[in-house]
């Protein structure tokens, strides 16, 4: 079994093959052309060639969309065959030059009749396209440098080429032939790249082509419709293109009959070459252009000088190559003769042997067959482990959006459901005050005299309703201590049953105010009050001075901070939420016109929570409607201050005796040092400041409400000491825009705020956000101020900067107010 054998480089002086181990080019054309019947028409631009490859499928695409663009032209087919460079053998894959010659011719002869197949393939799919159609193919090594070949030896000036687009003014990298040719390609050529039957791109031509030579008598013009070329073809090619090209540019004059001839040029090419030698004839070229052109012989002559220099040089290298291979042949020929030695011991052996080597041949190839198979499963496997991962990521995120959307569709049910109770809430007050006013209207005069002080009440507030003695005592069992709630300084809160609702109320003491006028404008201050986060006010009775509001079941702040009625600790959330409701209430009654309301006792006791724990401030407008000589009598003084409010009280009133908003304010910030504590008011505050001035806050923080952020509760102990600074110009206004900043305290803790909302360089919300040249988003005073410091880069790929011009991002400051704005 010969399966390595020595053999010598051939010349071929006489033109023969220089390839001994493959068919001769006009062999293969002939054999081609009897297999596909084609016949190649001149004329660059009257054809459209395609460059087709080995996928049936992506080819006839390319065929179908150029026979629609081009309708009524010649399709010319132009195919690479890339010969391979390994040739199978017993003993596994060689390279071509160092297997066995006849095993060689039998691989290539397999080649061609594979392609046979394919170009017949192609001929069966372009009869659907009612084309007429032709072949020209070119064999190569590399197939984007043959289809370069073939563009320059046949002057073609449209071609097709399938491509993968990366945007819609280039190509993709990986695309290499398509790449390739773009870049290699003569000017001439106009390339029209296709993608899935679409045109994605096209480079004109920028010049007229270069008229050919006339092939010579050994040579058909075109004839055959494949052509073969070897890596020396290839080469040839190259430069006679290159000299053609040049020569244009160069605005060379040269006669349509001058050759450009090349005399050594096939001898130089031939001794740069291994395994093979050339056999087509001597590279010529004509070179034409305009009569009043003329030839720059000394350019051209130098560019020949420095060919055959390199050509020299290529030479003496494949000497060397030479001298390699004969001692590589020599090495071979002793091994051959071993090999002879050891036949003659291995005669008896040889049946085992060939069944051994079927067997080896069968395993090798089902190993193969199995290598393939398992390579196809890997990237089939890779592929569905992409598609899973994307699958999971989808789903989570289509989870993550219908959460969110139940979640939201929960809040506008509750919502409605919410308003819904509300509005009939509504309707049945206004129907039982309506009937309570009918009752009481017709009782007659004297009822009406006795209700003289209580005009324009009725009229001015009918959901209002006017209660007797008798109901408020009825409802309260004669004023029981059982149903007492609790004593302030005002007077006394009793729980009873009014209207068929549990009610508040309060029964003031009369020493407290300056007679009934008094008490009917009170009514009619309260009256106006409609605000989330303070008690409503649902009727009085002037009879006992008392004043009748809605129940609230959790009892006050004072009984929730300190846990008197038994409940769980409060959280941190609802502590917060808590702050910006009675900041709400208060930002509600000191905006009142025509003149503010002040609570002027605002402490804990006074902040009743409902059933869901949301507060309402109660026991307001008492001490607006105290008058100055009032405020600085002193033994009504000690009569009108509430129990338990000397903590509370500002410390500028007591010296002034001036009720203004400030006092309100006062008492705000010391009740937010009670909700972040958990502890009494006295001595607070200035605890507070020596904690916050020896970074020790978190040591006075109340435990039982859980894992503070320390973000919300540095912002709230600041807020509460600017609140309660002795002097109340240093105290800031309750404002709707402080309002806002304390609801996004809890806000912004219970939903997460979307990364592009953060600032790259604060990381806090952006209420300024600006674009820089970077591309990236930064809020405006962190981006000026980087770039005020002399810094001319960017902060997030430390690049410099085209300009250092901002541009407002108006799309997101838009969208971070909604996300606030959203509840």
């Amino acid at each position: 079994m010969e399966l390595l054998k020595p053999f010598h480089p051939h010349l071929n002086p006489a033109g023969g093959d220089p390839l001994p181990r493959f068919s001769s080019p006009d062999s293969f054309s002939r054999e081609v052309d009897r297999a596909a019947g084609f016949h190649e028409v001149p004329g660059g631009m009257e054809k459209v060639y395609v460059a087709v490859g080995r996928s049936v499928d992506k080819a006839v695409a390319l065929i179908h969309w150029s026979s629609e663009r081009f309708s009524g032209r010649e399709i010319c087919l132009v195919h690479v065959h890339q010969p391979s460079p390994l040739i199978p053998t017993l003993l596994g894959k060689l390279p071509a030059i160092q297997a066995n010659p006849e095993v060689v011719s039998a691989y290539r002869r397999q080649e061609r009749e594979q392609m046979k197949k394919l170009l017949h393939n192609y001929l069966i799919k372009c009869r659907a396209f009612k084309a007429k159609v032709s072949f020209i193919t070119i064999e190569a090594d590399q197939v984007q440098k043959g289809i370069v070949d073939m563009v320059n030896k046949y002057g073609i000036r449209r071609l097709v080429i399938g491509a993968v687009p990366e945007n819609c003014m280039s190509i993709k990298k990986s695309s290499s032939k398509a790449n390739y040719a773009a870049k290699n390609a003569p000017p001439f050529c106009e390339i029209l790249f296709v993608y899935k039957g679409k045109h994605i791109w096209t480079r004109d031509a920028l010049e007229e082509p270069v008229a050919l030579a006339a092939p010579s008598n050994t040579e058909p013009e075109i004839s055959p419709e494949f052509v073969q070329h070897n890596p020396t073809d290839i080469r040839r090619t190259s430069i006679e293109s290159w000299l053609q090209r040049e020569s244009v540019y160069s605005d060379m004059a040269v006669p349509a009959t001058a050759n450009i001839c090349l005399p050594n040029y096939n001898q130089i090419l031939f001794s740069t070459t291994n395994s093979s030698t050339c056999s087509s004839s001597s590279a010529e070229r004509r070179v034409s252009s305009d009569s009043d052109l003329r030839i720059d012989e000394e350019n051209l002559n130098s560019r020949l000088r420095e060919a055959l220099l390199q050509a020299e040089a290529s030479r003496n290298e494949a000497f060397q190559e030479l001298m390699k291979r004969r001692k590589l042949e020599s090495e071979a020929v002793e091994v051959i003769e071993k090999v002879k030695a050891l036949e003659t011991a291995y005669l008896t052996e040889s049946k085992t042997r060939k069944e051994a080597e079927d067997a080896l041949r069968d395993t090798l190839q089902g190993q193969e067959k199995f290598l393939e198979e398992r390579e196809e499963v890997g990237r089939e496997l890779q592929r569905t482990m992409r598609n899973v991962a994307l699958l999971d990521t989808r789903a989570q995120e289509a989870n993550q959006r219908r959460e969110e959307a139940v979640r939201e569709l929960q809040v506008i049910q509750a919502s409605i459901a919410t308003l819904q109770l509300e509005k009939q809430r509504i309707r049945r007050q206004k129907m039982e005050a309506v009937h309570w006013l009918d009752r009481w209207r017709s009782r007659g005069q004297s009822r009406a005299v006795r209700c003289n002080g209580f005009v324009g009440l009725h009229e001015d507030f009918p959901e209002l309703a006017e209660f007797s003695l008798s109901e408020v005592q009825s409802a309260t069992c004669n004023l029981s201590e059982s149903f007492k709630l609790g004593q302030s300084g005002f007077g006394c809160v009793y729980k009873g049953e009014l209207l068929g609702r549990t009610v508040a109320i309060k029964l003031l003491h009369p020493h407290n105010m300056q007679g009934q006028f008094e008490f009917q404008q009170e009514v009619q201050v309260l009256g106006k009050l409609q605000h989330p986060h303070l008690v409503t006010l649902l009727g009085a009775c002037s009879e006992a001075w008392s004043l009748v509001y809605e129940y609230q079941p959790n009892g006050s702040l004072q009984d929730q901070l300190f846990r008197k009625s038994k409940s769980s600790p409060l959280p941190w959330k609802d502590r917060v939420r808590i702050i910006a409701e009675i900041s709400s209430g208060l930002c509600y009654l000191h905006s009142s016109k025509p003149e503010k309301i002040v609570h002027g006792a605002l402490k804990p006791e006074n902040i009743l929570l409902d059933s869901e724990l949301k507060c309402k401030i109660c026991d307001f407008g008492i001490c607006r409607l105290v008058t100055e000589e009032t405020l600085h009598y002193p033994s009504f003084r000690r009569v009108t201050e509430p129990k338990n409010a000397f903590p509370y009280t500002d410390p500028e009133f007591y010296r002034t005796g001036i009720l203004t908003p400030k006092c309100d304010v006062y008492a705000l910030g010391l009740i937010i040092l009670q909700l972040l504590t958990g502890r009494p008011p006295n001595g607070l505050i200035a605890e507070v400041r020596r904690a916050v001035s020896i970074g020790k806050l978190d040591t006075l923080l109340d435990s039982s409400a859980g894992e503070w952020p320390m973000k919300a509760v540095k912002i709230l102990a600041e807020l509460s000491l600017q609140c309660c600074e002795l002097q109340s110009r240093n105290r800031p206004e309750v404002i709707p825009t402080l309002v806002k900043e304390l609801e996004q305290l809890y806000i912004s803790e219970e939903r997460p705020v979307p990364s592009f909302f953060l600032c790259p360089i604060f990381q806090e919300i952006m209420h300024d956000p600006q674009i820089a040249a970077d591309g990236f988003t930064y809020e405006g005073e962190a981006i000026r101020g980087w770039l005020e410091n002399g810094r001319e880069t960017s902060p997030m790929t430390n690049l410099n900067l085209e300009h250092l011009h901002l541009t407002p991002n108006h799309a997101l400051r838009q969208a971070i107010q909604d996300w606030l704005c959203r509840p």
